[in-house]
């Protein structure tokens, strides 16, 4: 098992449709206790349940430092050790850039830039004590070409951010043995995206992009997978696209 007696925080992994809850999953499968972390707490306990005793769920608003401490250090309490860190909460909205209001683009900002730090940093010390650990951090491919489907410009902005960022904290932490990564998605079918383009329209990006089909939850899980394990132990500070071939660069 290429997790076997490791622990995982994966935020934004409640929805069971969704990349956090298939990451979940593809982690316990492979042998790790897993604490879900999800703005929706009795959604995080559900999750958790379905995994199996071992795994936690637990509340928390990335947007709030004193949430994402505490939520850290009770998965830490629990497990004794964090090895993994999931940073997959965010949330996006499918608007035009001069239709960006102030409070819109502080709520995009948020979630998805302002909770990777917050998060982060409520496990570093316990990772820097341990002189190891993983963190893989969600991007998009609509940080990488100026604009995506379903997401605005500030989500874009937001999700650049999370790169830069993450090559940061590389920087940072690689003396203290912990990798810090990204990963970015292209159209992944998820509950994120219901509602929000035909059948028609599906079919029209699948047929642009090289692989013929749209990215499925599993896709994505599978590469958090590989970056929490030590098949990846030299890598840090990278951007692993999972996009089919919709963006080649």
């Amino acid at each position: 098992m290429l997790l076997k007696e490791r622990t995982a925080i994966i935020s934004g992994a409640a929805g069971l449709n969704g990349i956090g809850f298939a990451t979940a999953k593809a982690f316990a499968a492979q042998g790790a206790r897993v604490a879900i972390l999800d703005i929706n707490a009795e959604g995080a306990k559900a999750a958790a349940a379905q995994l199996g005793p071992e795994h936690i769920g637990l509340g928390c608003d990335v947007t709030n430092r004193a949430s994402c401490e505490e939520a850290g250090q009770a998965a830490i309490k629990a497990f004794g050790r964090v090895d993994a860190l999931i940073n997959n909460a965010g949330i996006t909205q499918p608007v035009k850039v001069w239709d960006i209001n102030e409070a819109d683009w502080n709520r995009i900002q948020d979630v998805n830039l302002k909770g990777v730090l917050f998060l982060s940093q409520a496990v570093i010390p316990q990772m820097q004590a341990q002189k190891s650990g993983s963190i893989a951090c969600m991007s998009s491919v609509s940080a990488q070409r100026g604009g995506g489907i379903v997401g605005g410009a500030h989500y874009s902005a937001a999700k650049a951010g999370v790169l830069g960022l993450a090559r940061a904290m590389a920087r940072d932490l690689g003396p203290d043995g912990i990798r810090v990564n990204c990963v970015a998605p292209g159209l992944i079918q998820t509950d994120i995206i219901a509602g929000k383009l035909t059948e028609e329209r599906k079919a029209q990006i699948a047929s642009e992009i090289p692989l013929g089909r749209l990215g499925r939850a599993q896709d994505v899980a599978n590469v958090f997978l590989f970056l929490a394990s030590d098949l990846s132990a030299y890598l840090t500070g990278t951007t692993i696209d999972v996009n089919g071939g919709l963006l080649i660069h």
